[in-house]
């Protein structure tokens, strides 16, 4: 989002006079009407007589003034909204197919974040959020972007502030499916899916077309491998994507120091708005999956 514009100035609608000061509306005669009338014609070489001569240095000076005040606001007013409104992310994969689009060689969905929304609350099971790599696990080999020059990358890290370079770290998108205190868990042997606290969970949100093409067949009810049960400490949320055979979520990183959880401080905010591409521009519905 850019936001600008300068301020223009007002001509005064006349000159004053060279010798009194006065404004030369108060001419008393013939003479000094044809005075001012000269006074008010360009010749035609450019010369703008003897009025308006010579450049105003101050009001140059005015007019640069406006221009870095302008500047600075708008600077100041997009580093507030990437900072404590909003931003807008682009979805990489297909881990949220079909909610959220995105693949290579796609019009990958752009999405834009509440950050306001954890400040006053907490997640909730449903909420589809964008949070940073916990742990070494989820990054999964991510490097950094930014160059090891440590002027550039200054700069990179300035541009990242207002929103016109993405942030230092790797970031992920999925549902919230269980949260503090909460038991996860699935058996493919007992054909329920996923629960939470014993009870299975209704996720409209899953393609189950999508999940059998991947499978080439049918699926399993945990759309994966058995885990669990797992306790989501407080302070943290148990995630996963709602291509599940496409995701690796918190399912695959039960190994970690985190169990897989996701602490809520690494969360950067609720997914609020898909933006573009055009045939997709919408709000994001909340489905909370449990009982």
């Amino acid at each position: 989002m850019q936001l600008g514009g300068l301020l223009g100035h007002l001509v005064p609608p006349f000159r004053p006079n060279s010798t009194t000061g006065e404004p030369t509306t108060r001419d008393t005669g013939t003479e000094a009407t044809d005075a001012a009338h000269e006074e008010h014609v360009n010749t035609d070489d450019g010369d703008q007589g003897p009025i308006g001569a010579t450049d105003n240095p101050e009001k140059r000076r005015s007019t640069v003034r406006e221009i870095v005040i302008v500047v600075a606001c708008v600077l100041l007013l997009t580093w507030v909204l990437q900072t404590f409104i909003g931003r807008q992310y682009v979805i990489p994969s297909e881990s949220m197919e079909p909610t959220l689009h995105g693949c290579a060689g796609c019009s990958n969905d752009h999405i834009v974040i509440d950050k306001l929304a954890y400040r006053f609350g907490d997640p909730k099971p449903g909420d589809v959020v964008v949070f940073n790599a916990p742990t070494e696990s989820w990054e999964g080999g991510w490097t950094s972007r930014r160059s090891s020059n440590v002027v550039i990358k200054g700069v990179q890290d300035g541009f990242s502030w207002f929103g016109f370079a993405p942030p230092d770290e790797y970031n992920l998108v999925k549902r919230v499916i269980a949260t503090g205190g909460q038991t996860v868990a699935c058996k493919n042997a007992d054909g329920r899916g996923v629960t939470v606290d014993g009870k299975p969970l209704r996720e409209p949100y899953i393609d189950t077309a999508l999940q059998a093409d991947t499978a080439a067949g049918t699926p399993t009810s945990c759309y994966g491998t058995d885990f669990g049960p797992i306790t989501v400490p407080d302070g943290n949320v148990w995630v996963m994507g709602d291509n599940r055979l496409s995701s690796a979520d918190s399912r695959a990183h039960i190994t970690d120091e985190l169990n897989g959880t996701v602490p809520v401080s690494e969360i950067r905010g609720k997914v609020r708005f898909i933006v573009f591409p055009l045939s997709r521009i919408g709000g994001m519905d909340v489905v909370n999956p449990q009982p």
